[in-house]
């Protein structure tokens, strides 16, 4: 145990006592020994890098596993193990980071659903469905509209309605992995308020986060895991983010911040009053070769609906594109890869990665010219060097090309798709969100790289809502709000010691911007 390890608090009941868990997968010891508590009215964050065994402890504890040895009590109740309906009934549930809910069911029958289900309901009404629901929103302070399909509401709304859910069973053990990932800042407050809340009705509350700044002003105490094994508890207030990421990586983790270095500045690409109808208007801007611009703003602002729209899906209504001093017309995918247009997406499950397919066929996908011999005759041998080259640059930590990429880190699938752009030399690169669910070790990696991408001349646009990761990588920034751009601020401005600080409160507060009242233009 650490010197500064946590002291448990007395008077408060042990809600989750995990002892000596072990557990090995393939001849891969996926915990090493682990034992944690968790008090009720707790919470207690769990970090570490991917691959650390924070997801296996969660499966033993929820039942999904059965440890290889150890023992897990909720409230003094010994489970068997390996079965979740037992661990459902002692009061644990997880709200996963895709959420699991049903997209063609309501709001009131997703919240419902499980509850009658597991009260052996055989006949189902719908005005005790919306009676459940009604009084578990009730108990987190929210208001939903409960007949609408769960497809159509937005997803911080839909984490609402997991945490419902989750009470509904009468939770009183609850892990939330990687709750705020697809949250914006004003989403992350409010849902934090809720943790509050839980946590002052008795829940024992594990968050698990890659964010560390969330963390410390949610968490109660610190468990950290490393390699499979646990590094230690530690009393939050006790703590700081370097020491934290010490922990977790067993290194000092460094952001250097980027500084332009090229002397050509004639633009790349030219944007001047692009608008497309309800979902942004009049962005004019400039990128440079060795520009990393930063494009931030809350959900909703139009940051990546620019972005669709320079790759050729959505294009603008009007306004001019143009590239190394070229007007162009950006109708489709293939026409802005033929520009030299590469995209980072939104979302790598859903729109990025083949999940199911090796690392070698994902990155390949994008550029068959390169690693076929002739018409629909493909080179496995082209494509293996390919794939090779871009998990050499990227660093993935899993060399093999052929590992099915569902299969690795969330911090080595984003290094695959990032590579595969750049494998494409793009001229500019539009990375969204670069570092969604990625761990503090491989931002730092994926930081290095896209640094060294601008520094070699390439021009990239970096969308993002997290203050921290564009002071740390732009060298210009503009902030949008209601599809128009608000602020735009230029090297001097991100130079500066408070820079972070002052863009959270420009992204949260647009309305004390200043843009219409300069000259600037990026």
């Amino acid at each position: 145990m650490q010197d500064d390890e946590a002291e448990p608090t007395t008077g408060e009941a042990i809600a989750l006592d995990a002892a000596d868990l072990e557990k090995t997968f393939g001849g891969v010891r996926a915990l090493r020994g682990v034992s944690v508590q968790v008090r009720a009215g707790e919470v207690a964050c769990l970090i570490g890098e991917n691959g650390s065994g924070k997801s296996t402890f969660v499966k033993i504890v929820s039942g999904v596993h059965r440890p290889d040895s150890g023992t897990v009590s909720v409230h003094g109740q010994p489970l068997a193990g390996g079965d979740p309906r037992e661990a459902i009934a002692a009061g644990v549930q997880v709200i996963y980071q895709d959420l699991a809910l049903f997209d063609d069911l309501s709001v009131a029958e997703n919240i419902a659903m499980n509850r009658l289900i597991h009260d052996g309901t055989r006949v189902v009404r719908r005005s005790r469905m919306r009676e459940i629901a009604r009084e578990t929103l009730a108990r987190v302070g929210v208001e939903l509209d409960l007949d609408v399909p769960i497809s159509s509401v937005s997803f911080a709304n839909r984490q609402i309605v997991a945490i419902c859910r989750a009470l509904s069973m009468n939770a009183r053990v609850l892990f939330m992995d990687e709750p705020t990932t697809a949250l914006t800042t004003k989403e992350v407050r409010r849902l934090l308020r809720i943790v509050a809340e839980l946590k002052e009705l008795g829940l024992a509350i594990v968050f698990i986060s890659h964010k560390l700044d969330e963390v410390m002003e949610v968490a109660d105490s610190v468990t950290v895991f490393r390699d499979g094994s646990k590094v230690g508890d530690f009393a939050a207030d006790q703590m700081d983010t370097g020491q934290l990421t010490y922990h977790m990586t067993g290194h000092e983790v460094v952001h250097e911040p980027y500084v332009r270095s090229q002397d050509d500045d004639t633009p790349i690409l030219e944007l001047d009053e692009l608008t497309r109808a309800g979902h942004y208007e009049n962005i004019s801007l400039s990128v440079r070769p060795g520009d990393i611009v930063g494009v931030t703003g809350l959900l909703g602002s139009g940051r990546t609906e620019v972005a669709l729209s320079l790759f050729g899906l959505n294009p603008a209504d009007s306004g001019t594109v143009r590239i190394d001093g070229k007007q162009v017309e950006i109708t489709s995918p293939i026409m802005a890869m033929k520009l030299g247009i590469a995209l980072l997406p939104e979302s790598r499950q859903e729109q990025g990665l083949f999940m199911g397919y090796s690392a070698e066929r994902n990155i390949s996908a994008a550029q068959l010219d390169r690693v076929t011999t002739a018409p629909g005759i493909l080179s496995t041998r082209r494509e293996r060097e390919l794939a090779r080259e871009v998990i050499s640059f990227m660093g993935v930590n899993n060399r093999e090309p052929r590992t099915v990429v569902g299969n690795l880190s969330g911090g080595n699938q984003q290094k695959i798709v990032i590579g595969r752009g750049v494998s494409m030399s793009p001229k500019i690169y539009i990375l969204d969100s670069p570092t969604v669910g990625v761990d503090i070790g491989a931002k730092a990696e994926i930081y290095a790289r896209i640094q060294a991408m601008a520094r070699d001349g390439m021009g990239v646009i970096l969308i993002s809502d997290e203050p921290e990761e564009i002071a740390a990588n732009c060298n210009r920034v503009v902030v949008m709000h209601d599809g128009r751009i608000v602020e735009r601020l230029d090297s001097d401005d991100v130079a500066a010691e408070d820079f972070a600080d002052r863009l959270g409160s420009l992204i949260t507060d647009p309305g004390q911007t200043s843009e219409g009242h300069t000259e600037a233009r990026l």
